[in-house]
């Protein structure tokens, strides 16, 4: 069940959105733009009503909430878009991130739920360029998943069966990263991010 909400503002800022299945490495390249392009782009933190997990920092890796504050968010019309991505676990995007992050001047960027990187692209059309992240094969992404530890083999069941509907999905974005070689698809998502932003910002 996905929602989202028709956001309407005055300033130039664009959007750009990663969205991959989980594990697919769309984290990592992010975090690779985000020190690559500083002066141009900023991070748009999730809001989610799932627990904190490892070392997640409240405000630094999402901004959590309980079940019922999501909700009191949902009904506010504080989320631009907001999905239950599992049973009883939602994810959002609050329109106060895209906001505060074009107020600064700078662009947004999104590491995102695949079907929130559509509901997003489809609201701002050329305002926002949507790129896909595809692992080399569901094996790989499995290995991945098992690799990083924060998981139980229920989730990781769930996430690799969640994945292989959502490949089928990349075709509705504007540019996909094959992440078979990290180095290569790092270069890649900079060529792409140069473009986008030369395109874009006004000097």
């Amino acid at each position: 069940m996905c929602f989202f909400i028709k956001f309407h503002v005055m300033q130039n800022g664009k959007l750009i959105i990663f969205s991959a299945p989980s594990g697919s490495g769309k984290t990592t390249i992010v975090r690779h733009l985000l020190k690559t392009f500083p002066e141009y782009i900023d991070f748009s933190i999730s809001a989610t009503s799932r627990q904190k997990r490892g070392k997640e920092e409240n405000g630094k890796d999402y901004y959590y909430l309980t079940p019922e504050e999501f909700k009191s968010k949902v009904e506010a019309g504080e989320f631009l878009e907001w999905e239950e991505v599992y049973a009883g676990t939602c994810y959002g995007t609050l329109r106060s991130e895209v906001e505060r992050i074009w107020n600064t001047g700078k662009h947004v960027i999104f590491d995102i739920d695949v079907e929130g990187g559509l509901n997003l692209k489809n609201q701002f059309g050329e305002r926002a360029l949507a790129i896909f992240v595809m692992p080399p094969s569901i094996k790989i992404l499995e290995e991945r998943l098992r690799s990083r530890s924060t998981d139980s083999s229920e989730s990781i069941a769930r996430r690799l069966e969640k994945a292989e509907k959502e490949l089928k999905t990349a075709k509705l974005f504007d540019r996909f990263i094959l992440n078979e070689d990290l180095q290569t698809a790092l270069l890649d998502a900079d060529e792409i991010i140069k473009k986008f932003i030369s395109e874009n910002t006004k000097k």
